[in-house]
């Protein structure tokens, strides 16, 4: 896994939701995401639980998947969120 040399702010990823053509962006154990291309992304909504625009990490340990998700090919990793 190779991590841009970017650090996105938490207000950026909120703004990451897919509204007004923005990208759709997740986080997860400080990482960034986007999912834009992602078809179980593409109705704003994941699985009707999870938004964009959001940290999913402590949702993750409930999901019927596990950390694998983020290695499709859609799922683009864009930089670290702010601590």
């Amino acid at each position: 896994m190779t991590l841009p040399d970017r650090t996105i702010s938490l207000q950026e990823l909120k703004r990451g939701t897919g509204e007004r053509g923005t990208r759709k962006l997740i986080a997860f154990n400080g990482i960034v995401y986007d999912v834009t291309d992602c078809p179980k992304w593409r109705l704003d909504l994941h699985e009707n639980l999870h938004f964009p625009g959001q940290d999913l990490t402590h949702e993750l340990p409930e999901a019927p998947h596990q950390e694998e998700v983020f290695k499709h090919d859609c799922v683009k990793i864009i930089g670290r969120l702010e601590s």
